[in-house]
C-alpha cells in the first residue's frame, strides 16, 4: 500500500460560541473529492471513498480520535505532538465529503489559530493508504483497499511545489503489522542483502537499484 495525500486549497474559518460564553475556533470545506480525476491524475471512486469514510466516521470521528496534524506529514502514522485539530464531521454532498474541524488548544494548534488570526491562507490535505492502478485512460485509480490515516491535516503552503516529495514517499510501501504502520520497502531490500551469499550481492543489490529507478 502507498501513502496518498491530496490538497484542497482552500477552507473556512468559524467561530462558535460555547454555553459558558467561550469561543471555539473552527475549519471547514470540501475535504475529500470522488469520482474526479484530481491534480494528481489520481482518481477516488464514490463507493470507495464512502465505504472508507464510514469506517472513520464510526472509529475514529464518533469516538473522538480523529486527529489531524500541522504540516505535511511522510508517514500514515499520527505524531501526537504534532496534533492541531480534531475532525468533528464528514457528510457527503455530491461528489465530494465536506467536512469541519475543531482547532484545539494544543502548541501546533495554537500556531494555526496565529495564522488565522494573521490572515495566512490555509489548505487541508488529506493522508491515506492505498493501492493504485492505471488505466487505460492514463490516470491513476485508486483500489478499494484505501484506509483514511486522517481525512485532514493542515497545510500553511497549499499552493507549493509537492510533486517531488509526493512522488517519492508514494514509492514506499507500508503494511499493517501489529498494530502500527510499517515502512516494508527498506526492511524487504536489508532481508534480500543479509541472505545473499558474496557472490549473489552484487546482482542483487543492481536489481534492488533497478526497481528502485523504475518506481522514480
Amino acid at each position: 500500500m502507498k501513502l496518498i495525500r491530496e490538497t484542497v486549497e482552500e477552507v473556512k474559518y468559524l467561530t462558535e460560541t460555547t454555553e459558558k460564553g467561550g469561543k471555539k475556533l473552527y475549519i471547514e470545506g470540501t475535504f475529500l473529492v470522488g469520482d474526479t480525476v484530481n491534480k494528481n491524475n489520481r482518481m477516488y471512486k464514490m463507493n470507495t471513498l464512502r465505504t472508507e469514510v464510514e469506517r472513520y466516521q464510526d472509529e475514529f470521528i464518533k469516538t473522538n480520535r480523529a486527529l489531524g496534524e500541522l504540516g505535511h506529514p511522510d508517514t500514515p502514522t499520527i505524531n501526537l505532538e504534532r496534533v492541531s485539530h480534531k475532525i468533528v464531521s464528514l457528510s457527503e454532498d455530491g461528489n465530494t465529503f465536506y467536512g469541519k474541524a475543531l482547532i484545539l488548544d494544543t502548541p501546533y494548534g495554537n500556531i494555526v489559530k496565529n495564522f488565522i488570526d494573521n490572515d495566512v491562507n490555509l489548505g487541508v490535505s488529506s493522508r491515506a493508504l492505498g493501492s493504485l492502478q492505471q488505466t487505460k485512460e492514463g490516470y491513476n485509480l485508486v483500489q478499494d483497499d484505501l484506509r483514511l490515516a486522517t481525512a485532514a491535516d493542515i497545510v500553511a503552503d497549499p499552493s507549493a511545489p509537492g510533486a517531488f516529495v509526493n512522488g517519492i514517499m508514494e514509492n514506499k510501501e507500508w503494511m499493517f503489522v501489529d498494530g502500527k504502520f510499517v515502512e516494508s520497502d527498506f526492511d524487504h531490500a536489508k532481508k534480500q542483502i543479509r541472505t545473499a551469499s558474496k557472490q549473489q550481492i552484487e546482482e542483487v543489490a543492481l536489481k534492488l537499484f533497478e526497481n528502485y529507478l523504475r518506481k522514480l
